[in-house]
Formats: structure tokens, C-alpha cells, sequence
């Protein structure tokens, strides 16, 4: 591999009107096309079209944050879908846009790969990650709709495929991703250069992330497999200081297993041109106070757009003597800017903006934070873990020293033994503002009885089982006839 995944590995070279079947003949033009089909991976914060960024997502779901922008129609997907009354206009349409954008170049590395350019080793490699990134679209795609249209092979003309059930998708998937893993011949973990491409321990804890929301209990033994094979691993472990996780200082730290890169210097994102462009992430602007007076490592005349303003009641399920909470809350309480809808002067800290992280940015600045974003801690690792001891052994000798790791490294004692309820709690603490929280209420069947409505008159509506897969996007269905709705 002589290619990096830095600034340079988001700088694509386009064919200039060779027949593909000349121009992918070298491992420069196929890596190419691997980038590509990494790209779809940037642009779910921003696309053109909408800001679907996966952390609001999914955390606008659950019960740590209100959705909050300008007004309660500011983004009003966003707040429908947040009351459980989403429909086919109110939905995360671009998800699906841009991930099947990603699987279709994903689709078209692996048959560029087959057609014998490169060196052996290299094609190798690069069907791999296509497939890997691939099986983590596809993931996505399951966990918000369920019911989709399933392909390994792009399409042709009427370019449509079946719509397949979510227990299908799931069957197709875990099969294919358990022999890339197996077989896929990925390394553990990249050299720091290349950091940034999917790795074999990024496709254990996808793996472990599927089985455990279906609650396959017939592959919860491999998965343990899995994670136990990454905490034997040297190149993980918990980072010491929690705080230092999301500076730009810890990005792929030892305990990084999965990151999406982003970069402010040579940023080519801008208004007014093509927001898929390379660069850096718009998030820290979403989430963070309009108006800022400056002061906190962010510059006056800074200015941020009030979505997701965290709960008073997630600040406070925090112990005071939790390092974690003031990493995951921007208490800002005190200081005078301009409120926007259920503004709580407090923030998520994970992803706040400072001036240092967008200083190189040659264009917009507000676009091009250099943020990255976690998707996999070996953190995670540990507290999967633990779970699945005590699922398949009841160990809860060693599940309660792995949950202990994690609250030790917190500033927490330690507790003498562990239930699914304190593992779910401490996942909580631990991932609040990742994107984690909804899906752990699903598949542990809690959501039922914590997404209710709420004492402010924000959320009227409660949770119930058929508000597990959102609806599919009402231009999909018009372009698809056979496309079925979902029961929402």
C-alpha cells in the first residue's frame, strides 16, 4: 500500500475518457476508485441536499438531547421524527442517497479489482475494504429502515432490486461480512500513515454491533471471539485521558478502532460549490450556541445554529466526580448569546467547535471543522464485551472487571458485580452523544418504556415496536413502485 488515507487519500484523479476497462489498470487508478467509494462516508452532515449528520440522527431518537435549532420547523424532519410521527416527506432521505451511493462504488472497485490491473496483493486488499465499507453502508441503511433493496452487483436498467425484509439483509450481511473478516486478509489495524481505511478490527466490532441488535444469540460466541481477539491485540487499549479522546491530539489513539477522517487544511467544501467536495465537517456548527460572545477556544463572532442542546437530565445522571461528563457536556450555563428552541445552555462537548480545529481552512470556515468522528472505541470493545459474558458464560467475574476498566478510567470505583442493567447504564455514560443510545434502547426492548413523552411538552408521543425502522422516503417510492412502506 503507498498511498495514504490523509489529505492526500480524499484528492480523487478522475478517468479522462479512457474505456474503464484501460483506465483501471494500475494500482494507482483502482485506488482511485477505492476513495471514492470511501467518500460517501463524509457526506451525511452535509450533501447538497440536507444535514442528516449520524450523530444528530440517531441521538434526536433517544433520550439525552432535544433537537432545538431556530424553531421547531428549523430541519423539521428532525423534530417528527424526534416525536415518532416522521412520514415519507419527513424522513433521513439523503442516507439514503448517499449510502447507496457508496455501495455502488463500492460495487464498482470489487469488479475493477476482478479485472487483473495492479499488483495481486493490492487488489486484494483494496475488495476487501470495498466490501467492508460496503457491509457498514448496508448496516446503516438496516438499522434506519430495515426493509431495503438489496445488491451485490450494480444494476441495470430500471436499475431496481428486490426490497428484502430486515432479517434478510441481516442474514445476507453477517454471512459476508464474517468471511471478510476471515478471509479478507485486512490487517488489525493500518499504519498510522494510512489510518482512515477499514481494518479487520473494525469489521469485528461491526460484526458484534449486528449480532447483538438482532440479538442473535447463535453468533454471540463469536462475537465475544471477536473481542476478546481485540483486547489481546497491543495496538488497542483505553487511552488514559478520557478528555484528550475527542482533541485533535487523540484522533487514532490506541484507542481508536474506527474513525471518519476530516480536514480543515486544503479544505475544497464551500458554499456555493459542491458540499461533497473534500474538507472538513459541519457538526460542531450544527450543535453548538448562536451568537457566541467568544471566550472557551472559541473566537468571538463564531456562530453556531442551536441543534441538539443536551437535557438537563443527562448532565446530571453524571456522578460530579465523572471525568466524563465535563468531556460529554459544554456547561455554557451563565453565558449570553442568542437562544434558539429548547436551548438549555448546555452542550455536547464530544464535537464543540474551537477556532484551532477550522483555523487552516481556506474557504468557508463554519463547513470545515477538523473534527473526526468516533465510530468504534475500544472502549466499546470492552463493554461488548462484557455483555456478551455474562450472555454466554454468566460470567459476571469477568464481565464486571471489563466494565470496571472503563469506570475505573472515569474516576469511578470499582463495583463488585455487574447485571445487563449496570453494562447498559455504563454504556450510557460512556457514549452519550455517539450515535449508540437509541439503538441500545431498541435492542434491549427499553425503548418502550424510556422514548415517552416528556414533562416540557417537547415529545408528545411514545415509542412503540413499529417505530423501529423510520419511513422510506416518499421520492423512493415514487421511483419505485415495488418499494413497500414501512409500518410507521
Amino acid at each position: 500500500m503507498g498511498t495514504s488515507c490523509s489529505d492526500s487519500f480524499l484528492d480523487v484523479t478522475n478517468p479522462t475518457g479512457e474505456p474503464l476497462e484501460e483506465y483501471y489498470t494500475t494500482d494507482a487508478t483502482l485506488n482511485e476508485a477505492l476513495t471514492a467509494a470511501y467518500a460517501p462516508l463524509h457526506w451525511p452532515d452535509w450533501d447538497n441536499v440536507a444535514y442528516n449528520d449520524l450523530t444528530i440522527d440517531a441521538e434526536i431518537l433517544g433520550d439525552d438531547f432535544w433537537v432545538g435549532g431556530a424553531t421547531i420547523t428549523d430541519n423539521a424532519h428532525w423534530h417528527k421524527l424526534f416525536n415518532f410521527e416522521g412520514d415519507g416527506n419527513n424522513t433521513l432521505a439523503t442516507l439514503w442517497t448517499d449510502f447507496y451511493s457508496g455501495i455502488k462504488r463500492c460495487n464498482d472497485v470489487i469488479e475493477y479489482c476482478s479485472w487483473g490491473g495492479g499488483t495481486e496483493a493490492n487488489r486484494e486488499s483494496y475488495t476487501a475494504q470495498a466490501r467492508l465499507l460496503r457491509v457498514y453502508y448496508y448496516n446503516i441503511l438496516w438499522h434506519y429502515y430495515g426493509n431495503v433493496p438489496f445488491y451485490l452487483e450494480n444494476l441495470e436498467e430500471p436499475y431496481t432490486a428486490p426490497q428484502m425484509s430486515a432479517d434478510s439483509i441481516y442474514g445476507q450481511l453477517i454471512v459476508e461480512l464474517t468471511d471478510i473478516i476471515e478471509n479478507g486478509g485486512l490487517p488489525m489495524r493500518w499504519a498510522g500513515s494510512e489510518s482512515g481505511r477499514v481494518s479487520k478490527a473494525m469489521g469485528m466490532m461491526l460484526y458484534a454491533e449486528m449480532v447483538m441488535y438482532q440479538n442473535d444469540k447463535s453468533r454471540y460466541s463469536q462475537a465475544l471471539n471477536y473481542m476478546q481477539q481485540i483486547i489481546n491485540d497491543s495496538n488497542y487499549g483505553l487511552h488514559a485521558d478520557f478528555a484528550d479522546l475527542w482533541a485533535e491530539s487523540g484522533e487514532w489513539c490506541e484507542e481508536s478502532i474506527f474513525e471518519i477522517n476530516y480536514n480543515d487544511d486544503q479544505a475544497q467544501r464551500d458554499w456555493g460549490t459542491a458540499a461533497l467536495n473534500a474538507g472538513g465537517s459541519v457538526l460542531p456548527t450544527l450543535i453548538s450556541p448562536n451568537g457566541w460572545p467568544g471566550g472557551d477556544g472559541w473566537d468571538a463572532g463564531s456562530d453556531g445554529w442551536g441543534f441538539l442542546p443536551m437535557r438537563l437530565e443527562t448532565y446530571n445522571m453524571y456522578d460530579e466526580n465523572d471525568v466524563r461528563r465535563d468531556a460529554t457536556c459544554w456547561d455554557v450555563r451563565g453565558v449570553e448569546y442568542t437562544e434558539r428552541y429548547q436551548d438549555t445552555h448546555i452542550w455536547l462537548a464530544k464535537y464543540r467547535p474551537y477556532s484551532d480545529n477550522n483555523k487552516d481552512c481556506p474557504t468557508s470556515k463554519n463547513l470545515n471543522y477538523n473534527n473526526n468522528k468516533r465510530i468504534y472505541r475500544y472502549a466499546e470493545t470492552l463493554l461488548n464485551a462484557a455483555e456478551l459474558y455474562l450472555a454466554v458464560n454468566n460470567d459476571a467475574g469477568t464481565a464486571t472487571n471489563l466494565v470496571n476498566q472503563v469506570r475505573n478510567r472515569a474516576g469511578l470505583a470499582s463495583l463488585t458485580t455487574v447485571t445487563l442493567d449496570d453494562i447498559i447504564e455504563e454504556r450510557h455514560l460512556e457514549f452519550c452523544g455517539e450515535g449508540k443510545r437509541y439503538f441500545d434502547l431498541v435492542r434491549t426492548g427499553m425503548a418502550s418504556s424510556v422514548l415517552v413523552p416528556d414533562s416540557y411538552g417537547y415529545r408528545t408521543n411514545s415509542w412503540t415496536e413499529n417505530k423501529k425502522h423510520i419511513p422510506l422516503a416518499q421520492s423512493e417510492l415514487d421511483a419505485d413502485p415495488t418499494l413497500v412502506q414501512n409500518n410507521y
